[in-house]
């Protein structure tokens, strides 16, 4: 794994906005679905990624000793937990994303690079 630096991150979210581009240009619907597919999977996509990451993010500024222990610092901790659990939320999308699969008949389709849905 390369090193975590803010740079590395930066760069993830790039090829995530790459793919919102590239989706704006109207690809095909298999090719678009299998590329989202990752991204929505109900373990590891995005939306549980990003909840967790949270959490994390929380737990690590809560336990850190050199932030201060405020009522401001506490109900921003609180929000991340919060913005947490509606992330968590949104690991359904997956459930959407298999019934797009199922419509466009790539349920079965063992290709790769094409949606593999449940």
């Amino acid at each position: 794994m390369p090193a975590r630096t803010p740079d590395t991150i930066h760069t993830l979210t790039e090829t995530l906005s790459d793919l919102t581009d590239y989706l704006r240009e109207n690809p095909d619907p298999v090719e678009a679905l299998a590329l989202v597919e990752p991204l929505l999977d109900e373990y590891t996509g995005l939306p549980v990624q990003l909840a967790d990451t949270l959490r994390a993010l929380a737990r690590a500024l809560q336990n850190h000793t050199d932030v201060p222990r405020t009522a401001q610092v506490d109900l921003l901790i609180t929000e991340l937990r919060t913005a947490a659990w509606e992330q968590t939320d949104q690991h359904t999308l997956h459930y959407v994303l298999d019934d797009l699969c199922d419509l466009y008949g790539s349920a079965g389709t063992s290709e790769p690079g094409y949606c593999r849905c449940r």
